[in-house]
């Protein structure tokens, strides 16, 4: 059964309601009706069991039987740092990593991304970033919002990284493989970057190494960057989280 996300104002006690665009989508489409059992996360790791109270296209009223931490989160707390791609690709990138389990992401420019769209044109990429990894997480039945960035400049994403335990970074020309990788402690950050079409440059990589990031690959194959992206951040959650 799908999962439901709910703002934690619109949890009181036992009680519950969804509005607007989920509620249409239970009402119309799913066609729950009162008596129904649904499910629910706040976003923060809550996860609730009811039954539908009452049912309609403009909000749903329900009774809250149960709620438990989340099963379906990562031990690993992982962020990914893509360099800028064209809409569509993006799209299926923040698609795919919210569904494996990320908690953040943080697109950036670098010599090789695509040029920096303008400010208007950017914010509306945002919000349909956003947009696309609360479907995610609603498809996958996590239940933890996943934080979306704006994006950085390449320097200003090597500043943030210090925050983190582990800095990787991922390099066709690296004859580091991810079988070098050693475990990482289970309270840990983990922060991995990702190129843009075309790599990233070599002074680019010093630049990561100097930060702390060991660069590895991802197979003789020349990956395209949203491919690597998504094989790298399921490698990863093979190696350090849950998959």
């Amino acid at each position: 059964m799908q999962k439901f996300l709910i703002p934690k104002e619109n949890i009181n006690g036992t009680k519950a309601v969804i509005k607007g665009q989920d509620a249409r989508h239970i009402y119309r489409v799913l066609r729950l009706k009162t008596g129904n059992s649904i499910h629910l996360t706040n976003g923060d790791g809550v996860d609730y069991e009811g039954d539908i109270l009452t049912a309609g296209p403009a909000l749903i009223e329900i009774h809250l039987n149960s709620q438990h931490p989340s099963t379906t989160e990562s031990k690993l707390n992982l962020t990914v740092c893509c360099g800028m791609l064209k809409d569509k690709k993006m799209d299926l990138v923040i698609k795919h990593l919210t569904q494996l389990g990320i908690n953040e992401w943080i697109p950036f420019f670098c010599e090789r991304a695509i040029p920096t769209p303008d400010s208007k044109r950017l914010q509306k990429r945002i919000q349909r970033w956003e947009t696309i990894a609360r479907e995610s997480i609603k498809q996958c039945r996590r239940s933890c919002f996943v934080s979306i960035q704006e994006p950085r400049s390449f320097q200003e994403i090597l500043d943030l990284s210090e925050n983190f335990n582990q800095r990787l970074a991922f390099w066709e020309k690296s004859n580091h493989p991810l079988t070098q990788l050693a475990p990482a402690h289970s309270n840990s950050k983990t922060i991995i970057l990702i190129g843009p079409e075309g790599g990233f440059t070599d002074p680019e990589i010093k630049l990561t190494e100097s930060k702390g990031f060991k660069a590895y690959s991802l197979g003789p194959r020349i990956l395209r960057a949203e491919t690597a992206a998504i094989c790298a951040t399921t490698l990863i959650q093979h190696i350090l989280g849950d998959i």
